[in-house]
């Protein structure tokens, strides 16, 4: 399930609404939004996120949630490691190798380190 995947079906199921009502609103097959809750389909485009956005009425904070949420819910990942060292290549490999192995906890750590590091990075420089 990807992270878009989940907040469709939490919120689905918030709001007691089937599958087969909320495809009909969006005007997509209960297969395709089955499909995409379940991470078998790519990143939805704009325009259906957008769709999804008014069908549950929401504003501000949690529309850009969604939106935020579309941007990094596509399944099939590729990484680029050129021009990186091999470190870079072999982690990226293994890492998609073995991610079905890893615990959940496994992966919140990996997460929040990687979220930490991307943090520092932002963070100007002291002098």
């Amino acid at each position: 399930m990807t992270p878009l995947g989940h907040k469709l079906r939490t919120m689905r199921a918030e709001r007691k609404i089937t599958l087969k009502d909320m495809a009909e609103a969006l005007g997509v097959s209960p297969a395709y939004l089955s499909s995409l809750e379940h991470g078998r389909r790519g990143a939805p485009t704009w325009y259906l996120v957008q769709r999804v956005i008014t069908f549950f009425n929401v504003i501000w904070d949690e529309a850009e949630e969604i939106e935020r949420l579309a941007q990094i819910s596509h399944p099939r990942v590729v990484i680029d490691t050129s021009g990186l060292g091999p470190e870079a290549t072999e982690f990226s490999n293994k890492l998609a190798r073995h991610v079905s192995s890893l615990t959940e906890a496994d992966i919140r750590a990996l997460l929040d380190l990687l979220e930490t590091r991307v943090a520092a990075a932002k963070r100007p420089a002291r002098p």
